[in-house]
Protein backbone atom coordinates (compact mmCIF):
# COMPACT_ATOMS: atom_id res chain seq x y z
CA UNK A 1 0.00 0.00 0.00
CA UNK A 2 2.88 2.19 0.93
CA UNK A 3 4.30 1.60 -2.12
CA UNK A 4 1.41 2.45 -3.91
CA UNK A 5 0.43 5.81 -2.56
CA UNK A 6 3.99 6.93 -2.93
CA UNK A 7 4.48 5.42 -6.51
CA UNK A 8 1.10 7.11 -7.70
CA UNK A 9 -0.28 9.96 -5.83
CA UNK A 10 2.94 11.62 -4.75
CA UNK A 11 4.14 12.63 -8.49
CA UNK A 12 0.89 14.23 -9.71
CA UNK A 13 0.76 16.53 -6.81
CA UNK A 14 4.70 17.62 -8.00
CA UNK A 15 3.71 18.13 -11.16
CA UNK A 16 0.77 20.41 -10.25
CA UNK A 17 2.95 22.31 -7.81
CA UNK A 18 5.36 22.87 -10.24
CA UNK A 19 2.98 24.31 -12.63
CA UNK A 20 1.27 26.58 -10.81
CA UNK A 21 3.55 28.58 -9.36
CA UNK A 22 5.21 28.87 -13.22
CA UNK A 23 1.29 30.16 -14.34
CA UNK A 24 1.41 32.94 -11.19
CA UNK A 25 4.89 34.12 -12.94
CA UNK A 26 3.73 34.30 -16.28
CA UNK A 27 0.48 35.59 -15.42
CA UNK A 28 2.15 39.06 -13.16
CA UNK A 29 4.98 39.22 -16.01
CA UNK A 30 2.03 39.79 -17.99
CA UNK A 31 0.33 42.20 -15.88
CA UNK A 32 3.49 43.97 -15.15
CA UNK A 33 4.15 45.06 -19.26
CA UNK A 34 0.85 45.60 -19.51
CA UNK A 35 1.03 48.26 -17.15
CA UNK A 36 4.03 49.49 -18.23
CA UNK A 37 2.87 49.92 -21.74
CA UNK A 38 -0.12 51.64 -20.28
CA UNK A 39 1.69 53.92 -18.03
CA UNK A 40 4.73 54.63 -21.26
CA UNK A 41 1.27 55.31 -23.69
CA UNK A 42 0.18 57.91 -21.26
CA UNK A 43 3.78 59.44 -20.53
CA UNK A 44 4.55 59.70 -24.10
CA UNK A 45 2.17 62.71 -25.20
CA UNK A 46 3.73 64.70 -22.74
CA UNK A 47 6.90 64.23 -23.83
CA UNK A 48 6.32 65.26 -27.15
CA UNK A 49 4.28 68.35 -25.78
CA UNK A 50 7.37 69.14 -23.63
CA UNK A 51 10.31 69.18 -26.76
CA UNK A 52 8.41 70.80 -29.34
CA UNK A 53 7.58 73.81 -26.41
CA UNK A 54 11.39 73.79 -25.74
CA UNK A 55 12.14 73.77 -29.65
CA UNK A 56 9.82 76.42 -30.30
CA UNK A 57 11.52 78.41 -27.28
CA UNK A 58 15.18 77.96 -29.05
CA UNK A 59 12.95 78.92 -31.92
CA UNK A 60 12.05 82.10 -30.58
CA UNK A 61 15.37 83.31 -28.96
CA UNK A 62 17.15 82.26 -31.94
CA UNK A 63 14.66 84.86 -33.59
CA UNK A 64 15.25 87.44 -30.76
CA UNK A 65 18.88 87.20 -31.19
CA UNK A 66 18.74 88.30 -34.78
CA UNK A 67 16.87 91.06 -33.67
CA UNK A 68 19.12 92.51 -31.44
CA UNK A 69 22.06 92.04 -34.30
CA UNK A 70 20.41 93.76 -36.67
CA UNK A 71 19.82 96.57 -34.00
CA UNK A 72 23.12 96.79 -33.42
CA UNK A 73 24.25 96.21 -37.02
CA UNK A 74 22.21 99.37 -37.41
CA UNK A 75 23.52 101.19 -34.44
CA UNK A 76 27.20 100.32 -36.34
CA UNK A 77 25.60 102.00 -39.35
CA UNK A 78 24.54 105.10 -37.88
CA UNK A 79 27.87 106.03 -35.81
CA UNK A 80 29.09 105.31 -39.00
CA UNK A 81 27.11 108.23 -40.47
CA UNK A 82 28.00 110.51 -38.05
CA UNK A 83 31.28 110.05 -37.95
CA UNK A 84 32.07 110.74 -41.66
CA UNK A 85 30.24 114.12 -41.65
CA UNK A 86 33.34 115.27 -39.94
CA UNK A 87 35.51 115.81 -41.50
CA UNK A 88 33.17 115.58 -44.78
CA UNK A 89 33.97 111.93 -46.59
CA UNK A 90 31.44 111.53 -49.48
CA UNK A 91 32.76 107.74 -50.04
CA UNK A 92 32.49 106.89 -46.31
CA UNK A 93 29.01 108.79 -46.20
CA UNK A 94 27.20 106.51 -49.23
CA UNK A 95 28.97 103.21 -47.59
CA UNK A 96 27.67 103.81 -44.46
CA UNK A 97 23.87 104.87 -45.97
CA UNK A 98 23.90 102.43 -47.50
CA UNK A 99 24.90 99.67 -45.29
CA UNK A 100 22.56 101.33 -42.50
CA UNK A 101 19.17 101.16 -45.42
CA UNK A 102 20.20 97.28 -45.84
CA UNK A 103 20.43 96.42 -41.84
CA UNK A 104 16.85 98.76 -41.82
CA UNK A 105 15.27 96.50 -44.48
CA UNK A 106 16.61 93.47 -42.99
CA UNK A 107 14.81 94.99 -39.24
CA UNK A 108 11.56 95.42 -41.36
CA UNK A 109 11.16 92.00 -42.72
CA UNK A 110 12.06 90.02 -39.83
CA UNK A 111 9.30 92.26 -38.29
CA UNK A 112 6.83 90.88 -40.86
CA UNK A 113 8.04 87.44 -40.43
CA UNK A 114 7.38 88.23 -36.59
CA UNK A 115 3.47 89.51 -37.72
CA UNK A 116 3.03 86.71 -40.01
CA UNK A 117 4.35 84.17 -37.58
CA UNK A 118 7.00 82.88 -39.87
CA UNK A 119 10.07 82.38 -37.83
CA UNK A 120 10.77 79.24 -37.99
CA UNK A 121 14.41 77.86 -38.53
CA UNK A 122 15.72 74.19 -39.13
CA UNK A 123 18.95 75.41 -37.60
CA UNK A 124 18.51 77.70 -34.12
CA UNK A 125 21.31 76.51 -32.44
CA UNK A 126 23.81 78.30 -35.08
CA UNK A 127 21.50 81.10 -35.78
CA UNK A 128 21.71 81.92 -32.35
CA UNK A 129 25.97 81.46 -32.25
CA UNK A 130 26.13 83.71 -35.79
CA UNK A 131 23.85 86.14 -34.26
CA UNK A 132 26.02 86.58 -31.36
CA UNK A 133 29.15 86.95 -33.40
CA UNK A 134 27.71 89.61 -36.13
CA UNK A 135 26.51 91.63 -32.66
CA UNK A 136 30.36 91.43 -31.34
CA UNK A 137 31.25 92.66 -34.81
CA UNK A 138 28.77 95.99 -34.95
CA UNK A 139 29.62 96.52 -31.16
CA UNK A 140 33.31 96.18 -31.86
CA UNK A 141 32.60 98.64 -35.01
CA UNK A 142 31.31 100.98 -32.35
CA UNK A 143 33.99 101.34 -30.37
CA UNK A 144 36.24 101.75 -32.76
CA UNK A 145 34.54 104.56 -33.91
CA UNK A 146 34.09 106.37 -30.47
CA UNK A 147 37.48 105.87 -29.92
CA UNK A 148 38.17 107.52 -32.97
CA UNK A 149 36.30 110.69 -32.20
CA UNK A 150 37.53 110.76 -28.83
CA UNK A 151 41.14 111.00 -30.59
CA UNK A 152 40.57 113.67 -33.03
CA UNK A 153 38.65 115.50 -30.48
CA UNK A 154 41.37 115.41 -28.54
CA UNK A 155 43.44 116.97 -31.32
CA UNK A 156 41.51 119.57 -31.56
CA UNK A 157 41.82 120.68 -27.93
CA UNK A 158 45.25 120.26 -28.27
CA UNK A 159 45.41 122.60 -31.31
CA UNK A 160 42.86 124.85 -29.34
CA UNK A 161 44.92 124.92 -26.53
CA UNK A 162 48.49 125.79 -28.36
CA UNK A 163 46.42 128.38 -30.07
CA UNK A 164 45.19 129.61 -26.66
CA UNK A 165 48.85 129.84 -24.97
CA UNK A 166 49.82 131.43 -27.61
CA UNK A 167 47.50 134.06 -27.17
CA UNK A 168 47.76 134.06 -23.43
CA UNK A 169 51.95 134.98 -23.86
CA UNK A 170 50.82 138.02 -26.33
CA UNK A 171 48.38 139.06 -23.93
CA UNK A 172 50.74 138.38 -21.05
CA UNK A 173 53.61 140.48 -23.40
CA UNK A 174 51.11 143.50 -23.87
CA UNK A 175 50.31 143.25 -19.92
CA UNK A 176 53.97 143.89 -19.00
CA UNK A 177 54.35 146.12 -21.51
CA UNK A 178 52.24 148.58 -20.23
CA UNK A 179 52.77 148.04 -17.13
CA UNK A 180 56.29 149.36 -18.04
CA UNK A 181 55.10 152.09 -19.87
CA UNK A 182 52.78 153.58 -17.02
CA UNK A 183 55.19 152.66 -14.58
CA UNK A 184 58.15 154.83 -16.80
CA UNK A 185 56.29 157.46 -17.81
CA UNK A 186 52.76 157.91 -15.91
CA UNK A 187 49.61 156.55 -17.31
CA UNK A 188 48.89 159.05 -20.12
CA UNK A 189 52.00 160.66 -20.93
CA UNK A 190 52.62 157.55 -24.16
CA UNK A 191 49.76 158.61 -25.94
CA UNK A 192 50.53 162.10 -25.82
CA UNK A 193 53.70 161.73 -26.87
CA UNK A 194 53.56 159.13 -29.80
CA UNK A 195 53.95 160.84 -33.48
CA UNK A 196 54.79 158.98 -36.47
CA UNK A 197 58.44 160.89 -36.46
CA UNK A 198 59.51 158.71 -34.09
CA UNK A 199 59.21 155.15 -36.02
CA UNK A 200 62.21 153.61 -36.45
CA UNK A 201 62.98 150.76 -38.58
CA UNK A 202 63.81 148.69 -35.56
CA UNK A 203 59.60 149.37 -34.29
CA UNK A 204 59.13 147.84 -37.70
CA UNK A 205 61.48 144.87 -37.08
CA UNK A 206 59.86 143.86 -33.91
CA UNK A 207 56.28 144.35 -35.49
CA UNK A 208 57.36 141.61 -37.89
CA UNK A 209 58.71 139.31 -35.15
CA UNK A 210 55.08 139.83 -33.77
CA UNK A 211 53.72 139.16 -37.37
CA UNK A 212 55.41 135.38 -38.34
CA UNK A 213 54.56 134.68 -34.49
CA UNK A 214 50.84 134.82 -35.71
CA UNK A 215 51.37 133.36 -38.71
CA UNK A 216 53.18 130.40 -37.50
CA UNK A 217 50.91 129.83 -34.73
CA UNK A 218 48.02 129.72 -36.91
CA UNK A 219 50.14 127.68 -39.88
CA UNK A 220 50.52 124.92 -36.99
CA UNK A 221 46.91 125.24 -36.04
CA UNK A 222 46.24 124.79 -40.03
CA UNK A 223 48.29 121.38 -39.94
CA UNK A 224 46.73 120.56 -37.25
CA UNK A 225 43.01 120.65 -38.88
CA UNK A 226 44.47 118.99 -42.11
CA UNK A 227 45.98 116.08 -40.09
CA UNK A 228 42.66 115.70 -38.26
CA UNK A 229 40.89 115.92 -41.75
CA UNK A 230 43.50 113.08 -43.40
CA UNK A 231 44.95 115.24 -45.79
CA UNK A 232 48.23 114.10 -47.69
CA UNK A 233 50.08 116.58 -46.05
CA UNK A 234 53.40 115.55 -48.21
CA UNK A 235 51.19 116.47 -51.38
CA UNK A 236 50.27 119.39 -50.37
CA UNK A 237 53.39 120.75 -49.74
CA UNK A 238 54.74 119.52 -53.28
CA UNK A 239 51.81 121.33 -54.96
CA UNK A 240 53.15 124.48 -53.35
CA UNK A 241 56.78 124.18 -53.27
CA UNK A 242 57.66 121.62 -56.37
CA UNK A 243 60.38 119.92 -56.12
CA UNK A 244 61.92 121.18 -53.24
CA UNK A 245 64.55 118.41 -51.07
CA UNK A 246 64.13 119.38 -47.44
CA UNK A 247 66.71 118.64 -45.33
CA UNK A 248 64.51 117.47 -42.40
CA UNK A 249 60.89 116.01 -42.68
CA UNK A 250 59.94 118.63 -40.05
CA UNK A 251 61.05 121.42 -42.11
CA UNK A 252 58.08 120.96 -44.53
CA UNK A 253 56.24 123.42 -42.37
CA UNK A 254 58.37 126.20 -43.86
CA UNK A 255 55.96 125.60 -47.11
CA UNK A 256 52.95 126.30 -45.51
CA UNK A 257 54.62 129.31 -43.80
CA UNK A 258 55.82 130.59 -47.62
CA UNK A 259 52.12 129.76 -48.84
CA UNK A 260 50.32 132.29 -46.17
CA UNK A 261 52.74 134.65 -46.33
CA UNK A 262 52.32 135.04 -50.27
CA UNK A 263 48.46 135.45 -50.06
CA UNK A 264 48.96 137.29 -46.82
CA UNK A 265 51.67 140.03 -48.17
CA UNK A 266 50.90 140.68 -51.40
CA UNK A 267 49.78 144.01 -51.97
CA UNK A 268 51.38 145.07 -48.80
CA UNK A 269 53.24 147.91 -51.56
CA UNK A 270 49.95 149.51 -52.21
CA UNK A 271 48.92 151.82 -49.70
CA UNK A 272 45.51 150.33 -49.27
CA UNK A 273 46.38 147.00 -49.62
CA UNK A 274 45.35 146.70 -53.24
CA UNK A 275 41.84 147.34 -51.80
CA UNK A 276 41.35 150.77 -52.37
CA UNK A 277 42.94 154.12 -52.81
CA UNK A 278 45.20 155.35 -50.11
CA UNK A 279 45.18 159.05 -48.52
CA UNK A 280 47.23 161.97 -50.48
CA UNK A 281 50.78 161.73 -49.93
CA UNK A 282 50.98 164.56 -47.86
CA UNK A 283 48.77 163.20 -45.12
CA UNK A 284 49.96 159.66 -45.85
CA UNK A 285 52.19 159.19 -42.60
CA UNK A 286 49.79 160.63 -39.66
CA UNK A 287 46.41 158.81 -41.53
CA UNK A 288 48.23 155.48 -41.38
CA UNK A 289 50.25 155.84 -38.10
CA UNK A 290 46.44 157.25 -36.70
CA UNK A 291 45.13 153.68 -37.80
CA UNK A 292 47.64 151.84 -36.16
CA UNK A 293 47.13 152.97 -33.12
CA UNK A 294 43.43 152.77 -33.62
CA UNK A 295 43.86 148.84 -33.98
CA UNK A 296 46.90 147.87 -31.92
CA UNK A 297 45.94 147.44 -28.71
CA UNK A 298 42.29 145.99 -29.88
CA UNK A 299 41.56 142.14 -31.20
CA UNK A 300 40.46 142.02 -34.39
CA UNK A 301 36.51 141.11 -33.41
CA UNK A 302 36.36 144.28 -31.46
CA UNK A 303 37.51 146.65 -34.04
CA UNK A 304 35.38 144.55 -36.67
CA UNK A 305 32.82 145.12 -34.43
CA UNK A 306 33.32 148.94 -34.13
CA UNK A 307 34.27 149.84 -37.33
CA UNK A 308 32.42 147.01 -39.45
CA UNK A 309 32.88 149.34 -42.75
CA UNK A 310 36.23 149.95 -42.12
CA UNK A 311 39.39 148.89 -44.60
CA UNK A 312 40.94 146.56 -41.84
CA UNK A 313 37.76 145.01 -42.15
CA UNK A 314 37.25 144.82 -46.05
CA UNK A 315 41.14 143.66 -45.54
CA UNK A 316 40.22 140.98 -43.06
CA UNK A 317 37.51 139.66 -45.15
CA UNK A 318 39.02 139.65 -48.74
CA UNK A 319 42.36 137.94 -47.53
CA UNK A 320 40.35 134.80 -45.87
CA UNK A 321 38.11 134.21 -49.07
CA UNK A 322 41.90 134.30 -50.65
CA UNK A 323 43.58 132.31 -48.50
CA UNK A 324 41.60 129.64 -46.84
CA UNK A 325 39.67 127.96 -50.98
CA UNK A 326 36.22 126.56 -50.90
CA UNK A 327 37.12 123.12 -51.28
CA UNK A 328 40.03 122.94 -48.28
CA UNK A 329 37.22 124.87 -46.04
CA UNK A 330 35.01 121.81 -47.07
CA UNK A 331 37.59 119.34 -46.39
CA UNK A 332 38.65 121.11 -43.43
CA UNK A 333 35.48 121.39 -41.91
CA UNK A 334 32.61 119.44 -44.10
CA UNK A 335 31.06 122.86 -44.28
CA UNK A 336 31.21 126.27 -45.89
CA UNK A 337 29.22 127.79 -42.65
CA UNK A 338 32.73 130.14 -42.27
CA UNK A 339 32.86 130.92 -45.81
CA UNK A 340 29.37 132.03 -45.84
CA UNK A 341 29.45 134.18 -42.48
CA UNK A 342 32.52 135.87 -44.21
CA UNK A 343 30.84 136.72 -47.35
CA UNK A 344 28.38 138.71 -45.27
CA UNK A 345 31.14 140.40 -43.28
CA UNK A 346 30.26 138.69 -40.93
CA UNK A 347 32.65 136.83 -37.89
CA UNK A 348 32.61 133.14 -37.53
CA UNK A 349 32.83 132.35 -33.68
CA UNK A 350 35.40 129.31 -34.35
CA UNK A 351 38.69 128.68 -33.38
CA UNK A 352 40.29 128.74 -36.44
CA UNK A 353 39.25 131.84 -37.75
CA UNK A 354 40.35 133.79 -34.40
CA UNK A 355 43.54 132.61 -35.07
CA UNK A 356 43.28 134.05 -39.01
CA UNK A 357 42.19 137.07 -37.78
CA UNK A 358 44.86 137.32 -35.41
CA UNK A 359 47.20 137.34 -38.32
CA UNK A 360 45.61 139.67 -40.79
CA UNK A 361 45.36 142.13 -37.71
CA UNK A 362 49.10 141.88 -37.44
CA UNK A 363 49.61 142.22 -40.96
CA UNK A 364 47.62 145.04 -41.18
CA UNK A 365 49.63 146.88 -38.28
CA UNK A 366 52.80 145.85 -40.22
CA UNK A 367 51.34 147.36 -43.35
CA UNK A 368 50.13 150.72 -41.58
CA UNK A 369 53.34 150.92 -39.49
CA UNK A 370 55.62 150.97 -42.69
CA UNK A 371 53.56 153.76 -44.52
CA UNK A 372 53.49 155.67 -41.31
CA UNK A 373 57.26 155.53 -41.24
CA UNK A 374 58.04 156.27 -44.81
CA UNK A 375 56.07 158.41 -46.87
CA UNK A 376 56.29 156.01 -49.98
CA UNK A 377 55.99 153.31 -47.69
CA UNK A 378 57.72 149.97 -47.73
CA UNK A 379 59.08 147.93 -50.40
CA UNK A 380 58.21 144.18 -50.43
CA UNK A 381 60.74 141.96 -52.18
CA UNK A 382 61.02 138.16 -52.50
CA UNK A 383 64.09 135.82 -53.86
CA UNK A 384 63.79 133.81 -57.05
CA UNK A 385 63.72 130.07 -56.69
CA UNK A 386 67.98 129.45 -57.22
CA UNK A 387 69.27 132.27 -56.76
CA UNK A 388 72.40 132.37 -54.73
CA UNK A 389 72.52 132.88 -51.18
CA UNK A 390 72.95 136.62 -49.96
CA UNK A 391 74.13 137.74 -46.45
CA UNK A 392 72.80 141.29 -47.04
CA UNK A 393 69.20 140.72 -48.14
CA UNK A 394 68.53 136.91 -47.48
CA UNK A 395 68.06 135.22 -43.95
CA UNK A 396 68.28 130.95 -44.14
CA UNK A 397 65.67 129.60 -41.96
CA UNK A 398 67.82 126.36 -41.97
CA UNK A 399 71.32 126.46 -40.83
CA UNK A 400 72.33 122.60 -42.42
CA UNK A 401 72.95 124.20 -45.32
CA UNK A 402 75.93 125.70 -44.25
CA UNK A 403 77.48 123.00 -42.27
CA UNK A 404 77.29 120.60 -45.27
CA UNK A 405 80.07 120.92 -47.91
CA UNK A 406 77.49 119.40 -50.53
CA UNK A 407 75.27 122.40 -50.06
CA UNK A 408 74.76 124.83 -52.95
CA UNK A 409 73.42 126.91 -50.75
CA UNK A 410 70.65 128.17 -53.59
CA UNK A 411 67.28 129.48 -52.37
CA UNK A 412 64.68 126.98 -52.79
CA UNK A 413 61.96 129.52 -51.81
CA UNK A 414 61.03 132.47 -50.11
CA UNK A 415 59.72 131.77 -46.49
CA UNK A 416 59.23 135.55 -45.37
CA UNK A 417 59.58 138.40 -48.00
CA UNK A 418 61.89 140.94 -46.85
CA UNK A 419 61.35 145.19 -46.97
CA UNK A 420 62.97 147.95 -47.90
CA UNK A 421 62.37 151.60 -45.72
CA UNK A 422 62.67 154.14 -47.31
CA UNK A 423 66.50 154.49 -49.11
CA UNK A 424 68.54 152.84 -46.28
CA UNK A 425 67.44 150.23 -43.96
CA UNK A 426 66.62 146.76 -45.28
CA UNK A 427 64.91 143.96 -43.41
CA UNK A 428 66.36 140.66 -44.45
CA UNK A 429 63.69 138.26 -46.05
CA UNK A 430 64.15 134.61 -44.98
CA UNK A 431 64.45 132.08 -47.29
CA UNK A 432 65.23 128.00 -47.37
CA UNK A 433 68.18 127.15 -49.08
CA UNK A 434 68.85 123.88 -51.03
Amino acid sequence: MDSISRSGVTPRKTKLGRTFPKVMRIRAATTTVDEFQKVKAQDKPKNVEVEKNNQKKIVMDAFIAKVLATLSSVKSAYAQLQYFQSPYDPEGIQSADQLMVSELKHLSELKQHYIKNHIDDPSPITTIMLAEIQEQKSLSKTYEITKDQLVNQRRLKDSEIVCLKDKLDEIERKNKLIERRLNSSGPLSYHENLHYSKVTPSDFVSALNHTMKSIRSFVKLMVTEMQYANWDLDAAVELIQPDVVYWKETDKCYAFESFVCMEMFDGFNHSGFSLSNGPKIAKRRQFFFDRYMELKYLKAREYITWKPKSTFAAFCWSKYLRLVHPKMELLLFGNLNQRSLVSVQKFPETTFFESFAEVAKRVWLLHCLAFSFDPNGASMFQVRKRSRFSEVFMESVNEEAFLSPESAREVAFTVVPGFKLGDKSVVQCQVYLS
